[in-house]
């Protein structure tokens, strides 16, 4: 069976002291699977309390275990019963909801897990998109129903998700503030924000009111429902890495108080998602925004950035020089 390398950690820990890239078998793909050669894959600063053990009590995690969930990059085998794409075909995608691995050489999925990569976007920068992209879609589009004219609060707006969800609250007709550190301020800006907000500056109840609030840090909860306006709604995509079950057991709360205006989600994109998806970032709609690449080798660098925080965008890991 031949070998590719992936980054994969057999214990807990930091990053940076954890990951190593290790030789895995690729087998091949069954009948309605496909074979991608990985171009880039995206590091999310959500793994981070996965591997280095903080959300063991929640996420089962069989060691050892890779990391990466999306990826960009193009087909190198199909199963006999996949029909929409073929060998040489560029793709971007997602791998099973609650799986990583997509930092590696390849990745084997279903084939409703991938969707044409956007012609005209760099395939290394596309990485940034697939999940972030959808979950900003789902966040916005399908738990809070936004709508044109309203008030949009992104706290956390400088990471991967933070600014595709300034790029497609404008897009969607919404006056949008970004809270953020000040370094990305600039950007946000850039990307459409009407407001961009210096979280360090500037207390949470001085922001005002807002219709919709999608929250990517999940920490002082009440402060931030404390936000809403009258009918407001908001989408927690963060728990708080250092008490997990209290967090989860105060959205919960949260949402029964609000009746269900204050939502808890985990993302799993449909393939009818990710060729939306795709029409959006073909269109120039959603942009990819990248902090940084680092090779696959280096892959513990980028995870330990991550886990730092403050970047502005997606940081990626690239398979070849």
């Amino acid at each position: 069976m031949p070998l590719s390398h992936a980054m994969r950690y057999r214990s807990h820990g930091a990053p940076e002291q954890v990951l190593r890239l290790e030789q895995v078998e690729l087998p091949a793909p069954r009948p309605r699977e496909v074979q991608v050669a990985v171009a880039a894959a995206g590091v999310s600063g959500g793994e981070i309390p996965i591997i280095d053990g903080r959300l063991r009590r929640l996420v089962r995690t069989r060691l050892p275990a890779g990391v990466g969930n999306d990826f960009t990059g193009r087909v190198t085998g199909v199963g006999a019963e996949v029909h929409t794409l073929s060998v040489g075909d560029e793709v971007w995608g997602t791998l099973p909801r609650g799986t990583f691995g997509s930092v590696a050489e390849h990745v084997t999925v279903p084939e409703g897990r991938v969707a044409p990569a956007p012609q005209g976007v760099d395939l290394v920068l596309a990485a940034a998109l697939p999940v972030a992209g959808t979950t900003a879609m789902r966040a916005l589009q399908d738990v809070t129903r936004l709508r044109p004219g309203e008030r949009l609060l992104v706290r956390g707006a400088g990471g991967g998700t933070g600014v595709v969800l300034v790029q497609l609250g404008k897009e969607l007709g919404a006056h949008v503030t970004a809270l953020a550190s000040a370094r990305a301020l600039d950007a946000l800006a850039t990307l459409g924000a009407d407001e961009t907000v210096d979280y360090r500056a500037v207390p949470l109840d001085r922001l005002g009111a807002f219709d919709v609030v999608v929250d990517l840090v999940g920490t002082r909860l009440a402060d931030v429902l404390a936000r809403l306006a009258p009918g407001g709604r908001m989408a927690s995509l963060a728990v708080d890495a250092s008490r997990p079950l209290r967090a989860i057991a105060g959205i919960t709360a949260a949402s029964l108080r609000t009746r269900g205006r204050a939502a808890p989600f985990s993302n799993n994109p449909s393939p009818a998602m990710l060729r939306e998806l795709t029409a959006l970032a073909q269109s120039g709609v959603l942009r990819p925004v990248v902090d940084r690449q680092h090779p696959l080798a280096d892959a513990a660098t980028a995870y330990a950035m991550a886990a730092a925080g403050g970047t502005c965008g997606k940081v990626l890991v690239r398979m070849s020089s």
